[in-house]
């Protein structure tokens, strides 16, 4: 399905960097396959634009949380493959830290108010 059909929820904010960190884990993806690998693990629920997608990998880049060389797609496209970074290990590790801190408080909320 092309993202631009994907359906569109809502992503909490600063999420889609700690996504992608965790799906680059795996091994390089080009932008596209990143988002579409998103979508297909959120059960189709979590639809990644690409105006969006592209600009979160570019600050990225700059932060040096992934690396980018250019390659072949599958369909024959020249496109940028993305591969995290010690440095992204690092911050995904941070990230998922914090953001199990933050669902264990809310769950909290949840449970006793």
């Amino acid at each position: 399905m092309p993202m631009s059909d994907m359906p569109k929820y809502g992503m909490p904010s600063g999420a889609l960097p700690m996504l992608i960190l965790r799906v680059l884990q795996s091994g390089s993806l080009h932008g596209y396959a990143i988002g579409q690998r998103i979508h297909m693990l959120s059960s189709e629920i979590l639809g990644v634009e690409e105006g969006l997608l592209y600009p979160t990998l570019q600050k990225m880049l700059m932060k040096g949380w992934v690396t980018a060389e250019w390659g072949i797609s599958e369909t024959s496209r020249k496109v940028r493959f993305y591969r995290l970074t010690a440095q992204g290990r690092k911050h995904l590790k941070a990230e998922l830290s914090q953001y199990d801190r933050v669902t264990q408080a809310i769950q909290d909320i949840l449970r006793t108010a």
